[in-house]
């Protein structure tokens, strides 16, 4: 799930995140700070099942709508600095989630993983990191159209499907704003001793395949002038890698795009062209354009999100003459869909506060819509 965001974190709105916000500084001495935070979030969802094939006829069928009570991304964390230097400062922090908060009376974390663990250094030059955390695709070009609390609009990660393994082995330079530019370039780096076996593709799907050492690339740009902000990213994926039917390992392909927003007072408005560029198969290649809006109403807030998916896109191009002239040469895929969520959330206390969320997917027989309801409590 999409960490929290418990007021619009835009200009003349209280920003409030679920790391951060209620940290309590157990420590503050000699240069050395170490705060503690967590949350808990906890969800109902009715959502509709859509078409699974069964496993022992292979025939397809349609599952009806599911509903539950459900953790929703229960997180306790830590975050430490120190100051090495008057210009410089290492630091740490370390997130641990999938605690199950509505089942543990009864829950095993055998097999359960961490959400971000990172080290790094900071400065008048920048900032450089080392470990695992979120993809700087879903910083800089994702999140400023949804950071929802349960449903969110497609994007190139869903679209390749291995977002966990993207996370992991970073490094990445962070630049200082100059005049309103920054930029940011990494790598991953998966050694020989991380290889999964090529034999295994089937069942694990999208994973880091190769028997020797591998550096991916990924950088991106942004800049901001007064209330209008714009960034552009882009991932080679070149540790994301699949197994074809000769078996040969390569990238599944690569991820791009370019978000643009602006705020008035307390309403974001923004705007989103994505691209998956698949390696894998060319009927995979998928566009997304996306429009979103979050408003902050005082006791929390409102928000919304369109996008268009264009699945087995061959260019940009393909799909913005299709929006322009529907009778020209390039047709649209047979999947492709529109996408929509609208949520709110409303705020019992500085710690604690109540959304609630709809999503409507065009995907056949209504797989995925649904609606979904819950409460948080930051500490």
């Amino acid at each position: 799930m999409k960490k929290t965001l418990l007021a619009t974190a835009i200009a003349g709105a209280a920003a409030m995140a679920a790391s951060g916000a209620h940290a309590a500084t157990v420590y503050n001495e000699d240069g050395t700070k170490l705060d503690i935070y967590g949350n808990i979030q906890i969800a109902y969802y009715n959502t509709d099942g859509g078409v699974v094939v069964d496993e022992d006829t292979n025939e397809e069928r349609v599952v009806g709508s599911l509903d539950g009570i459900a953790d929703n991304g229960t997180t306790f964390g830590f975050a430490a600095e120190h100051m090495i230097t008057r210009d410089l400062t290492g630091y740490l922090k370390l997130e641990i989630d999938d605690f199950d908060a509505s089942n543990m009376a009864t829950f095993d974390r055998s097999g359960q993983t961490g959400d971000t663990a990172y080290v790094g250094l900071k400065g008048n030059f920048g900032d450089v990191r080392l470990g695992s955390y979120d993809q700087l695709i879903d910083d800089w070009v994702q999140d400023p159209i949804t950071n929802n609390e349960g449903f969110d609009i497609s994007d190139s990660t869903v679209a390749h499907g291995a977002g966990g393994d993207q996370q992991e082995d970073k490094v990445t330079y962070t630049s200082p704003a100059l005049n309103g530019l920054q930029f940011a370039v990494g790598t991953q780096y998966r050694g020989d001793s991380e290889s999964s076996d090529p034999a295994d593709f089937a069942d694990n799907g999208p994973s880091f395949y190769e028997d020797s050492g591998n550096a991916a690339f990924f950088g991106g740009a942004k800049y901001t002038a007064g209330a209008f902000s714009i960034a552009a990213v882009y991932d080679n994926l070149d540790n994301i890698q699949f197994v074809d039917g000769n078996g040969s390992i390569d990238s599944v392909g690569d991820a791009y795009g370019m978000t643009a927003q602006y705020t008035i007072n307390t309403l974001r408005l923004s705007a989103k062209v994505e691209r998956f560029d698949s390696e894998a198969d060319d009927a995979l290649d998928t566009n997304f354009y996306a429009l979103g809006a979050r408003y902050g109403y005082g006791n929390g807030d409102i928000y919304g999100a369109y996008q268009y998916v264009d699945v087995d896109a061959a260019s940009f191009r393909r799909g913005l003459s299709d929006a322009i002239d529907p009778d020209q040469e390039f047709d649209t895929g047979d999947d492709n869909r529109n996408e929509v969520i609208l949520g709110a959330t409303y705020n019992i206390s500085d710690a604690m506060y109540t959304w609630a969320e709809l999503a409507w997917y065009d995907k056949p027989e209504d797989e995925d819509d649904g609606v979904g309801v819950g409460v948080t409590y930051l500490f």
